[in-house]
């Protein structure tokens, strides 16, 4: 590359550099819950969530439904098994309470679950399947992922919402 071409490639390359550096506007409401007050809020339940009736899902920010970044708390009591299932976007659990037994797989397989105690931090990628259960104490797991997010279940007679 001739030299005056190369000067006036990397001098734009200055130039945009400090606008590309700006981060865009934010999307987050200013927002603070201390962990009193989040496990006060109420379940509002909405995609995202398993569908088992053991599991409590409430949304604290965002829209799981529209395209974004969400944040939920799954509230799951105890002795509950959630089959195989996956979601569509990225997804990062985070374990506030309790001590969550989580896998990855088609299927439940109880050897590949691996025990996960408060503060522990797994991910969920797009579309892979995974697994859950808990044992004797109730779990509260802080989910955070990009939307439009939903529930699919490996084997369709698994999900809890086409039972009777």
């Amino acid at each position: 590359m001739p030299r005056n071409k190369m000067l006036v490639v990397l001098a734009a390359i200055m130039l945009a550099a400090p606008a590309a550096a700006q981060s865009p506007a934010s999307v987050f409401p200013n927002y603070s819950k201390t962990p009193a007050e989040l496990s006060a809020t109420r379940a509002t339940g909405g995609v995202g969530g398993s569908g088992n009736a053991k599991v409590e899902v409430v949304t604290i920010l965002g829209d799981p439904s529209k395209p974004g970044m969400y944040s939920q708390l799954l509230k799951v009591a105890p002795h509950a098994r959630i089959a195989a299932h996956h979601h569509a976007g990225d997804r990062v659990g985070t374990v506030l309470q309790g001590t969550w037994t989580f896998g990855y797989g088609p299927s439940f397989a109880q050897e590949a679950l691996r025990i996960l105690p408060v503060g522990s931090i797994y991910t969920e990628p797009s579309g892979a399947a995974h697994f859950a259960m808990t044992g004797d104490e109730a779990v509260t797991v802080l989910i955070t992922g990009f939307g439009p997010t939903d529930t699919v279940y490996e084997n369709p007679a698994d999900d809890p919402l086409n039972k009777p």
